[in-house]
């Protein structure tokens, strides 16, 4: 489908920044769900995820991926979780390798492309459901849309997907999250991620050398000596290049929309690839003006952030 030429979203006036538009909802926002399920499912290499459950008894499930250094009980994610279980649907909400309550078992934690974690999640899933459609922010965002990539055809049950504040290059949007009056999210992680090193450390002295540690400056450096290495990468360079999903949006072959706002502070212009949008027959894009990173708050607390709006009329129906 060519790319949608307008988006009706309009953000509050308050928020006239792509700044307040990402930090607000992040710290302000506050969405009351059911209490979930938790459940720990057992990966093959002898690690766990831990994920959770919202049942209505539908044959239809969402399977929600999260952001960086995020977890299944963000407001973004509580949101969504919200306006799918309005529409009937069952809703799984999961935390990669290290980002639940309790520090995972393997060296490896998570990263961008690690999709054998959101397979082994859809394939737990699967065997109770008619219907399945996969969410994800942010890094969810990359890593489903790699996953869809890679699979092609081969899990039919999986019928469409929406990403959302998505980083299709991370190379590039490492160094714009990094730069300028960006550096207080990237320092934010940082610091979130450094503390998980330092955890693990205890536990993995060899694979996890504080004397490194002290190298690390930025995200880029952080993925340079961790991320790359620890998960069969040479360094930063090679893991963004492989993992990035704008390489696999030509191979993905289940209805998908990505919505990416232009204001969004993380993301680099490569983020916004207009030309291969209009190449694509099965991948949708939006570009609003406004709406920042996992943002898109509505005007009105009555309504539904635009997103979610979006994520359901897609996946409900058809933009």
């Amino acid at each position: 489908m060519p790319l949608l030429s307008q988006s009706s979203y309009q953000r509050p006036k308050w928020l006239f920044n792509g700044h307040l538009e990402t930090i607000y909802p992040a710290l302000f926002r506050q969405v009351y769900v059911p209490i979930p399920t938790r459940e720990r499912v057992e990966t093959t290499d002898e690690d766990f995820l831990d994920i959770d459950w919202y049942r209505s008894g539908s044959s239809r499930l969402v399977i929600i991926s999260h952001g960086l250094e995020g977890n299944s009980s963000r407001p973004y994610i509580l949101g969504m979780v919200k306006e799918f279980l309005k529409y009937g649907f069952d809703v799984l909400a999961w935390n990669y390798r290290g980002c639940g309550e309790e520090l995972n078992r393997k060296p490896i934690f998570y990263h961008s492309g690690a999709t054998y974690d959101l397979d082994q999640v859809v394939k737990h899933a699967a065997p109770a459901y008619e219907e399945i459609f996969l969410v994800g922010f942010s890094l969810g965002g990359n890593l489903t849309l790699k996953y869809l990539g890679e699979i092609k055809n081969t899990l039919p049950k999986i019928k469409k997907a929406v990403a959302i504040s998505v980083p299709l290059d991370l190379g590039k949007s490492c160094e714009k999250i990094s730069s300028g009056q960006n550096l207080i999210y990237s320092k934010r992680f940082l610091q979130t991620l450094v503390k998980k090193v330092e955890r693990k450390a205890d536990l993995f002295p060899d694979e996890f050398s504080l004397e490194k540690l002290k190298k690390v400056k930025t995200l880029r450096d952080f993925d340079d000596v961790f991320t790359g290495p620890l998960h069969g990468f040479s360094d930063a360079e090679e893991y963004y290049q492989v993992n990035s999903s704008l390489q696999f949006l030509d191979k993905i072959e289940v209805p998908s929309f990505i919505l990416n706002a232009q204001n969004d502070p993380f993301l680099s212009e490569t983020c916004f690839p207009e030309k291969l949008a209009q190449k694509l027959d099965l991948v949708h894009f939006e570009f609003p003006k406004h709406g920042g990173h996992v943002g898109f708050t509505s005007p009105s607390k009555e309504k539904s952030y635009y997103s979610e709006a979006r994520a359901v009329e897609f996946i409900t129906h058809d933009l």
